[in-house]
């Protein structure tokens, strides 16, 4: 049987507030814990920086930060397995955040990319690919709620 495995999750969504804001609510610990990472988060949000992200279900991910542009672009790489360090691309995808102001708001764009790169078999990509679409779009939109309703 061949599995069909997708290498590029891409999202969009409108934020109704100034891009600084939505930058914060993306690149903060305190915002983070809120919309995607519960169990706690730690960033270093430069290039080079680690982060983690924590869940009591899933465990610890790493990663590591390859570009931050403020207001811009956040890209970085964050491992497939929990309490592991992603050491080459085999072992992590590249996530990136690109921010453009659009009216009064901002536009918000994500992609996870290398998914067929992982170092896993197709059916372990697949889930992987499924259950990151469902996390990363459920992940925006309360990005988006967040930023929408936040005023710090």
């Amino acid at each position: 049987m061949t599995v069909t495995v997708d290498d590029r999750i891409e999202r969009e969504v409108y934020v109704p507030a100034p891009i600084d804001r939505v930058w914060r609510v993306l690149t903060t610990p305190e915002h983070i814990r809120a919309w995607y990472a519960p169990g706690g988060c730690e960033i270093d949000p430069h290039p080079g920086g680690r982060l983690r992200f924590r869940w009591d279900e899933h465990g610890e991910f790493h990663g590591m930060v390859e570009r931050a542009v403020p207001d811009a672009l956040f890209r970085f790489r964050l491992a497939l397995e929990p309490d592991h360090a992603p050491a080459d691309p085999g072992e992590a995808t590249l996530v990136e955040f690109a921010l453009s102001p659009e009216g009064p708001g901002t536009r918000l764009r994500f992609a996870e990319s290398g998914i067929r790169a992982l170092a896993v078999p197709d059916d372990a990509k697949a889930k992987h690919a499924e259950y990151a679409t469902l996390s990363w779009t459920s992940a925006l939109e309360e990005l988006a709620a967040i930023a929408a309703a936040s005023h710090n």
